[in-house]
């Protein structure tokens, strides 16, 4: 027991004895031990303690791999961070950092500086001066603007674009926690720039476009454009704020994927406010950034909400790294567009690869590689899907939700999709170097 407590330390050694020894009691007086299984049981207390503290004290956060072919999963954490942010994560975080302190002058500096200043150089091509800052994520980005751009007026917002995101997050309910009301104009379908000319009034304060990332509408659609209703916002000399979701700094063209805006082409059409994620297209940590012109960005930084909102040196140190990445055109190191980027050639020569192994160890498995479709996930370009390959597997007289269990079980998790009665392994979204653990996961399974 000594052993224990210089272990797991004092009070946890002695919650977990109470806790053993109160089964135990609990097992006699319901007279279901013997003599001989009651000196058992009290032999092997030290050890049952033991036990009980090992699974109370483990870490419950754990990294696991992502075979679903969901790039942004997330309930799997979204995007993965770059090597290059996490090493810069570690140096920031052992000790004191330059946060909010300016070296060259020695006074109190701002915490935004780190990251502005990127974010300046990569948003120059659009022929204006941008600002940005950062707050915990797009919802609470979201949330400040409209508090600091409209509160007490009204916000115009197509009725198109009134959006539910995951966690019933609705964009009615936000702008009414903001102290902003809402104004719809147009249709489920069709929106005009008339419909919302006719609606501004003394009350307006804001314009809203909401980029549906989640869902599509098509058929007898229409909706203004960007230059449309930031021509209309100028002759009012009313703000127009685009949420994006999102956020795309890379055009995913490149990888095959449409339909999905640029934070750069809204800031060139004349958008004053655009709002995004760092989490997702963007291949950073979770994160809602404001960027725009900077003295409406100053003026919503400004608003109490935002020290509320704020993110600490981690996120800061993860995001700076991730946007050097960007402006050196080192693409490959951000790990969400490199699984965008990868080619169907890598991914069958790889499942081959696992397959063949597979075969020759594991002869009881039935496996096949098979043709497949990636999505993004995370609400981003909704119906836009990448071809994958998967690898297939059956274990004999083992369901494919029990396979799935024993997988998840492993010692590093594995998270798998099951269709028509067989568990496929999307290796988009597995990194080549987890490729050895799968198949030992599969081998120790067939082997069980």
């Amino acid at each position: 027991m000594r052993a224990l407590v210089l272990r797991f330390g004092r009070t946890a050694t002695i919650e977990a004895a109470r806790e053993e020894t109160a089964t135990l009691r609990t097992q006699i007086a319901a007279g279901t031990l013997g003599e001989a299984q009651l000196e058992d049981a009290v032999a092997h207390l030290p050890w049952a303690i033991s036990r009980w503290l090992e699974a109370a004290l483990a870490l419950s956060l754990r990294p696991v791999i992502n075979a679903t072919g969901v790039i942004l999963h997330t309930n799997l954490g979204r995007a993965p961070i770059a090597e290059a942010a996490l090493q810069h994560v570690v140096e920031v975080s052992r000790g004191y950092s330059n946060l909010e302190f300016d070296l060259a002058t020695g006074e109190r500096g701002k915490r935004d500086a780190h990251v502005n200043r990127l974010f300046a150089q990569l948003f120059k091509a659009t022929g204006r001066e941008v600002s940005t800052i950062v707050v915990n994520n797009n919802a609470a980005a979201v949330l400040l603007a409209l508090n600091a751009l409209a509160e007490g007026g009204e916000v115009i917002v197509s009725r198109g674009e009134l959006v539910e995101i995951g966690g019933s997050f609705r964009i009615p309910d936000v702008m009414a926690k903001s102290g902003a009301m809402l104004r719809e104009v147009g249709t489920t379908n069709r929106t005009r720039i008339g419909d919302y000319a006719q609606a501004i009034n003394e009350h307006t304060k804001l314009l809203l476009r909401v980029h549906r990332s989640n869902f599509q509408i098509v058929g007898f659609t229409e909706q203004p454009s960007l230059d449309e209703l930031a021509a209309l916002a100028r002759k009012h000399k009313i703000p127009v704020m685009e949420d994006l979701g999102s956020g795309e700094l890379f055009d995913l063209r490149e990888a095959g994927i449409h339909g999905e805006p640029m934070i750069a082409d809204s800031l060139r059409a004349g958008i004053d406010i655009v709002t995004y994620s760092g989490d997702k297209l963007l291949g950073g940590p979770q994160a809602g950034l404001i960027s725009g012109g900077p003295e409406l960005v100053k003026r919503i930084r400004s608003n109490p909400l935002f020290r509320a909102l704020r993110v600490d040196k981690m996120f800061y140190a993860a995001l700076e790294a991730t946007l050097v990445a960007y402006l050196r055109e080192d693409y490959d190191s951000i790990p969400t567009l490199r699984m965008m980027r990868v080619s169907e050639d890598d991914l069958q020569r790889r499942a081959g690869n696992i397959a063949s192994q597979l075969r020759l160890t594991s002869p009881a498995l039935e496996v096949e590689v098979v043709e497949t479709l990636s999505v993004l996930g995370g609400g981003s370009a909704p119906g836009a899907t990448l071809p994958s390959r998967a690898v297939a597997v059956r274990v004999p007289n083992v369901s494919a939700d029990e396979l799935l269990e024993r997988l998840r079980a492993w010692e590093t998790p594995i998270i798998a999709r099951v269709e028509d009665d067989r568990v496929l392994l999307d290796l988009r979204t597995v990194e080549a170097s987890q490729d050895a653990t799968v198949m030992r996961a599969l081998e120790g399974i067939a082997h069980d």
